[in-house]
């Protein structure tokens, strides 16, 4: 494998061990082992660090607000329809309702985060920022609100009280 190959591969490697690691320490929390669960995002902090180094040695992994801005609307839209659509169907084939929620909840919010970074470019290409709002995302599903959270989520029906801010 090229070196670029294996930057890609060990960047895919370190960012799945962050969010692994996250969630091990919520569950370590929950059993009652803060030391333990602060050592999970301890290691889940340096593996965000090896990710983010991994990608600024790619050649061009990094690039201007308005290019990361197309890009990550593009992976939305690579999501919306031609990674999640498939793969919801095969889980439901399978008849695994856990897996087919899980996909399904997070094609619905992809769909909301591509509108919101088609925004994000409007803006960004006119020299501007977004309106100064605050940011809050589902703890269930992710669905993702620039501003106030009126109603109960969308897509899962999470409370709105219950929306996590965004700093």
């Amino acid at each position: 494998m090229s070196t670029k190959g294996n930057l890609k591969t060990a960047f895919a490697g370190e960012s799945q061990a962050n969010q692994k690691y996250l969630a091990y320490a919520e569950k370590a929390e929950r059993d009652g082992y803060p030391v333990v669960a602060r050592l999970f995002r301890g290691v889940a902090a340096a593996e965000s660090i090896h990710a983010r180094n991994h990608l600024k040695a790619l050649e061009g992994g990094i690039k201007a607000t308005i290019d990361n801005l197309m890009d990550a609307q593009g992976g939305e839209d690579y999501e919306i329809t031609t990674m999640y659509p498939p793969m919801i169907a095969d889980a439901e084939t399978d008849g695994d309702k856990k897996a087919a929620r899980s996909m399904h909840f997070a094609l619905e919010v992809e769909k909301v985060h591509y509108e919101l970074y088609g925004q994000a470019i409007a803006a960004v290409t006119e020299g501007k920022d977004l309106a100064d709002a605050k940011v809050r995302v589902c703890p269930v599903c992710g669905h993702t609100v620039i501003g106030d959270v009126e109603d109960d989520c969308p897509v899962c029906g999470c409370k709105a009280d219950r929306y996590i801010e965004i700093a």
